[in-house]
Order: structure tokens, then C-alpha cells, then sequence
């Protein structure tokens, strides 16, 4: 096998392994200190929250559980009024870790394997570090400024052993970005946003200790890191160490290492224009508005949150959001609060079809038990998935993402080696509907998946296929059409 040499042409011939390819479904889990309070206000998803309310308000009202630390940190925030009400002025955010430690002697690794398994997820990546520092592993470099700041218990480990023995891939998430212990300055606004990044070459060192021994003792099959890099760090040689110990592994693209500037005329200019971007956001260019992440000089795929494309993507990207509009547990978040079977499996077959990945995030409670929704939504999920699968896992996008039958149902395509698949995002308002621009022939088989063979015949500009007079009820209807239709032009 080749050596990954610590140049940016090395790293740029590294191909996109298969099993990421063929994966498309990935459980996101945001686990830690956070998930004892489990609180967030009820909100607008992140993105619409910080198109329509801008950044401040944002902050202010952070649907993100896992960023409560910062959230109580602001006055007057709901945030901050509950954890007054509920723990008292005194009480910090630190006093969490004996009870998540306590917690944690409770969690049963094995079970989420086994259901992650059921639900049909090909990979798992979990949050080692988020921004409150806090690690979820026994690091032989510990934190310099808050003594003892990890779990009890190896939850890294433990996890990864039980994915791998089911057959799922295992990866790890690390907060490069963000670290509160090192920069504890509460983000309230754009020039907090920049403000808070830790760009010392103390935590460039740590950032770059933890992650050689993230790599070196639990090899991730996917390095996930969150906001950004130092930039005293030297991607280059981490990246070819990566590749080197885990050659089927891959990189997402949230690695950017842009310094903020620290020398005197020039950081208040940059201050200057972010409180003017803050000022007049409102009126800024819908682009403009909305929650990205630079890509770093090198990535396997790109990590939209909250969001999907239009269209089909030649590079591979993975659609990152929780069940609800938070990551990090929010015990508000009902149901109602959290997506519909419907509105997953639709997205789902959306995504895929555009050359996506589904990375779906959830928040155990602290003692590692998944709340009922949100593991009724998965279950759920995996049962429809056991039936239309087919359809998504180990398929590729075809010539066209997405087209509208004769009845006016939306219609979404993935290819096999030998099959074009369609999927009906609703059941058709008709029995008998055309898919239009679709060319067959007298060879051409139509098989409705969980449903057996379907009637049709084929046209100079379409296949029309005539459903049964009952269908099962799903959120989406998945048809296999072989061999594989030309698309007319």
C-alpha cells in the first residue's frame, strides 16, 4: 500500500474509499456535561434562526443544547433564566461533570450498537470534544487549565469496539475550532464568533496531541473536526499521518486555518466590519445569511448543516443535522419539535440522489438511554429503510437527481450496477402515472420495492407504470427499473 507523503499533492491522490461512498446514512452523536441540564429555548432550526434573526439573536437564543455553556453565559438569555431557576446563580456549568461521570457508569454500549445495527446506519461518528473542552476519552495529555476535565470512563473506546463488532464504521468528532477552557470568552455576536477561535501555539500543540492519539488509538474510519484549526498547526503532515495509519479513512472539510489578526490597526478594523455585518444583517444578500464553514486546503467531503443542494454534486458531501433543531439533548423537544418520519425519508431520498450522505444527530440522556422520540423516529426510519434500501445503500446518482411524474408527484433517482431507481417522495394521486422523459423498451422491468412487479408500458417520452389499487402506507415508494431507462433529450 502506498505512503501518504506530508504534501498537499500526496493528499490530494487520495481516493474516496467505497464504504463512504456506499454508506449514505450516519448517526451523529452529541454526547457530554451538556446533556445533564438537556435544555435549549424551542427555536427555528439554526439556519432559518440566523436568516431571519441574525447572528445575536442567534446566540441569544441557541437552539443547540450542546452549547449551553455558552448560552447561560449570556444575561437574560432563556438559557440563562432556566439554569438560574433550576440549579441557582452558584451553580456552574462545571458541576455537571460528577453527575455525567456518575451517569456513565450506566451506559451500555453494546445496546446502541446493536440498535444503530437495526437501524440500518453504516457509521457512527461521536463527539470526543466539543467546545466546552470536556473529553470523552482518558487523554495521557490532559487539559492545562481545568484539572481532570474527561470522563471517568473511556466512552471512545467503549463505543468503537462495540461499533466495529456489529460491522459498522466508527467516527470520531473533535472541536478544533472552539475550546471555552483555553478561550472562555462568551460569544454573543460575529466579532465574538471570530474572537473566540484559539490561535495560540499552546493549544495548536494540544489540538495536535489529541488528535494523533484520537487516530493512533482508535484509528476512525472518519475525522471530524468542527469550526476550524490553529493555524500554527501543520495540516499537511497530521493528514498524511492519518491516511498513513488508516488508508480507508476520510477527512470532512471543516479545516480551515484562517489567523485572526491580533496586531494593533488592524484588529479593530476587523471587529469594525463584523459589527457593521451585524448591524445591517438583515439587508444583506440571502447567501450572505446563513451558517457555513470555509473548507479547509484539503477534504474527502464537504459537511452542509442544516442544509442540502439543489443538485447533483461531483464531490461527496454529508447533510448534518440532529432529529429536532438541536444536536446536544433538548428535553423540550417533542415530536412536534423534531422531523417526521416523513420529512427524513423524503430529505433522505433527496440528498442521495444529489451524491449526499445523511449524517442524523442525536443526544442521549446522560446515562446514554436515547430519548423514546427520538429512537421511535430512527426505529421507524430503519423499518422503511429495511424496505427500500435497495433504492440508496451502495447506489450512485444517475444522469438526472430529480424529475415530476404526470400526477405532479415529485420523483427522485439513484443508480445500481444495473438499475435505475425511482422514488415517489408521496404515494401517486393516481394509480396509473408517467415518468416523464424516461425511454424504455420491450426488455424494460419495473419492480416496486416491498411491492412485486408492477404493470407498464414504455413510450417515445416515457414510462408509464400503474400502481396497486393498495399501498402500503410509507413516506416514500421506491421503484427499480431495469435495465437501466435512457433519459430523452
Amino acid at each position: 500500500m502506498a505512503e501518504y507523503l506530508p504534501t498537499k499533492k500526496s493528499l490530494a491522490a487520495h481516493p474516496m474509499p467505497e464504504w463512504f461512498e456506499n454508506a449514505k446514512f450516519g448517526i451523529f452523536i452529541h454526547w457530554g456535561l451538556y446533556s445533564v441540564p438537556g435544555w435549549a429555548p424551542l427555536e427555528a432550526d439554526t439556519q432559518e434562526l440566523i436568516a431571519t434573526k441574525g447572528p445575536a439573536y442567534w446566540l441569544k437564543h441557541n437552539p443547540y443544547a450542546e452549547w449551553y455553556q455558552n448560552t447561560i453565559g449570556i444575561p437574560g438569555s432563556p438559557s440563562w433564566r432556566h439554569h438560574v431557576e433550576t440549579y441557582g446563580a452558584d451553580f456552574t456549568y462545571d458541576d455537571f461533570k460528577p453527575i455525567f461521570n456518575k451517569a456513565l457508569k450506566q451506559f451500555d454500549p453494546d445496546s446502541w450498537a446493536q440498535f444503530f445495527a437495526r437501524v440500518n446506519a453504516r457509521y457512527i461518528v461521536l463527539t470526543t470534544k466539543h467546545h466546552d473542552g470536556f473529553t470523552l476519552w482518558p487523554s495521557r495529555h490532559p487539559n492545562p487549565y481545568k484539572d481532570s476535565w474527561q470522563s471517568t470512563r473511556d466512552v471512545v473506546g467503549d463505543l468503537t469496539s462495540a461499533v466495529r463488532d456489529r460491522g459498522l464504521k466508527m467516527g470520531l468528532y473533535y472541536s478544533g475550532g472552539y475550546d471555552w477552557t483555553f478561550n472562555p470568552l462568551v460569544i454573543k455576536d460575529l466579532v465574538g464568533m471570530a474572537g473566540s477561535l484559539v490561535q495560540t501555539p499552546e493549544y495548536a500543540q494540544y489540538a495536535d496531541n489529541h488528535i494523533r492519539e484520537l487516530i493512533n488509538r482508535y484509528q476512525p474510519s472518519v475525522l471530524w473536526n468542527d469550526i476550524g484549526y490553529p493555524p500554527q498547526s501543520n495540516l499537511v503532515e497530521l493528514f498524511a499521518h492519518y491516511y498513513n495509519q488508516v488508508p480507508d479513512g476520510v477527512i470532512n472539510d471543516r479545516w480551515a486555518q484562517f489567523p485572526v489578526p491580533r496586531v494593533p490597526g488592524v484588529e479593530p478594523l476587523v471587529k469594525g466590519g463584523l459589527s457593521l455585518a451585524n448591524a445591517v444583517w438583515r439587508f444583506l444578500p440571502n447567501r450572505f445569511r446563513v451558517l457555513d464553514f470555509p473548507a479547509g486546503f484539503h477534504y474527502d467531503f464537504r459537511t452542509p448543516e442544516y442544509a442540502q443542494y439543489d443538485d447533483i454534486k461531483t464531490f461527496k458531501w454529508e447533510s448534518t443535522r440532529g432529529v429536532g433543531n438541536s444536536f446536544g439533548n433538548n428535553r423540550q423537544e417533542g415530536p412536534d419539535e423534531m422531523l417526521s418520519l416523513t420529512e427524513l425519508a423524503r430529505g433522505f431520498a433527496d440528498l442521495v440522489s444529489k451524491n449526499g450522505n445523511l449524517l442524523l444527530g442525536i443526544g442521549p440522556h446522560p446515562d446514554g438511554t436515547i430519548p423514546e422520540p427520538q429512537e421511535r423516529l430512527l426505529a421507524n426510519f430503519g423499518a422503511w429503510l429495511d424496505v427500500t434500501g435497495e433504492a440508496y445503500f451502495d447506489t450512485r446518482p444517475w444522469t438526472i437527481a430529480e424529475a415530476t411524474a404526470t400526477d405532479g408527484t415529485g420523483v427522485r433517482f439513484t443508480q445500481g450496477e444495473d438499475a435505475v431507481y425511482a422514488t415517489f417522495l408521496q404515494a401517486p394521486g393516481e394509480r396509473r402515472v408517467g415518468l416523464l422523459g424516461l425511454t424504455g423498451n420491450a426488455d424494460t422491468r419495473v419492480r416496486l420495492l416491498g411491492g412485486g412487479t408492477l404493470e407498464h408500458d414504455c413510450t417515445d417520452d416515457r414510462i408509464n407504470v400503474t400502481f396497486p389499487d393498495r399501498l402500503d402506507v410509507w413516506p416514500a415508494y421506491a421503484l427499480r427499473i431495469t435495465p437501466k431507462p435512457r433519459v430523452k433529450t
